[in-house]
């Protein structure tokens, strides 16, 4: 038979700008919320949880010293729940799920708690690296270059006009909008204190980066960042945000045994590694691997969400799988509502399980593109 897990409870934060309404809050402070908030919404004790795995992409400075065992320990966790912070850079929230999974599925452990915190305006990204990272020899390998150049270079391969990032840029604004506008993200936000633009203190219970303002000739308008004559701006990369989010996982018969009620089932999960050149397709291989595993088509899942580093990114794994725009970060994704490192991967999934919920859809695919070329992919069922 084997071991099952499932995906007990997922919440997040409400994502801030940089420099936006959680300018002042502490990523211990943002991770210990959420890890709180989960047991409290699954009716479990705190002692009950036997580790946690968190992602945290910039692990320095307010993020160093092991971000998940200080947050637990900030949230009045017991001493003796262990915490450890894991870093997959973009993927390290879905990562943080992965590895909470393995140790569960192994039999090691039965309930565990996936997180990720990151604040970019306190630990801006690149602060964990410097011109000495990395090593002359490996540069001879291999040409690195900044994500953005990768997005052009993405661009460029699969043939993306300029005309098309942009109008997938605008649609990931309005269905951010549409979603805010419908509540549809209100039940996996806790609410948090954070300040206004005045320094007032408000309680932040909604993502702050969709913007009305946002039309095809606000974006057409603006200049490329990365390449003088390039097609990559600030409208069609994803927000540097602050934000945290954690998800509780269970072995599904302990989880029948507390009678907690699970959302989803994990299914397969997996990474790779790509051309850490190109750097940002590996969700192409990752999707197609997750898939073979699952003994699925791309047409059985109902809904994806794939990361919005770049609009090149969604539209290029588009190009290559066939997966159904239509059924693609359906709620807008992070180019509208913000990618704070660390947490992202934890946040898809957490709106992941809710739209399956709500669409009482069976399969739900997150797939996300990960610095120096890799990519991490998992399927779930929902329960």
């Amino acid at each position: 038979m084997g071991r099952h897990v499932v995906i007990v409870q997922g919440v997040r934060t409400a994502v801030g700008k940089r420099n936006g309404v959680f300018r002042e809050v502490h990523p211990v402070h943002l991770g210990a919320a959420v890890l709180n908030e989960v047991v409290q919404r699954a009716g479990i004790t705190k002692n009950s949880v036997e580790d946690i795995v968190m992602g945290c992409v910039s692990p320095v400075a307010e993020q160093g010293l092991n971000i998940g065992r200080l947050s637990a320990l900030q949230a009045d966790f017991p001493p003796e729940v262990p915490a450890v912070q894991i870093n997959r850079m973009c993927g390290s929230g879905q990562q943080a799920i992965h590895f909470a999974c393995q140790a569960i599925r192994s039999g090691d452990i039965d309930i565990a708690i996936a997180a990720g915190t990151e604040s970019m305006t306190k630990v801006p990204i690149l602060s964990d690296g410097n011109e000495r990272t990395i090593p002359e020899s490996l540069h001879q390998k291999y040409e690195f270059i900044h994500q953005g150049h990768a997005a052009e270079r993405i661009a460029a391969k699969y043939g993306l006009s300029r005309r098309q990032l942009d109008e997938y840029a605008l649609s990931s604004h309005q269905r951010a909008l549409k979603a805010q506008e419908q509540g549809i993200f209100n039940e996996e936000i806790l609410p948090l204190q954070g300040l206004d633009k005045d320094g007032n203190s408000i309680l932040v219970s909604q993502d702050e980066g969709p913007r009305v303002s946002s039309s095809i000739e606000s974006l057409s308008a603006l200049k490329p960042v990365f390449q003088e004559e390039g097609m990559i701006t600030a409208g069609s990369s994803s927000q540097m945000s602050d934000g945290a989010a954690a998800m509780l996982l269970m072995e599904e018969g302990v989880a029948m045994e507390l009678e907690v009620k699970p959302k989803a089932r994990i299914l397969h999960q997996v990474a790779v590694g790509s051309d850490p050149v190109f750097m940002l397709d590996g969700v192409i291989p990752a999707t197609k691997k997750v898939l073979k595993k699952a003994g699925l088509s791309i047409d059985e899942i109902d809904v994806f969400e794939i990361n919005e580093a770049f609009a090149p990114v969604v539209l290029a794994w588009q190009k290559e799988t066939g997966a159904s725009l239509q059924k693609t970060n359906v709620n807008g994704g992070a180019i509208a509502l913000g990618h704070p490192l660390g947490a992202t991967g934890v946040k898809l999934m957490t709106s992941l399980v809710n739209e399956l919920h709500r669409r009482q859809g069976r399969y739900g695919l997150l797939t996300i593109c990960i610095g120096h070329g890799m990519a991490t992919a998992a399927i779930i069922e929902r329960v």
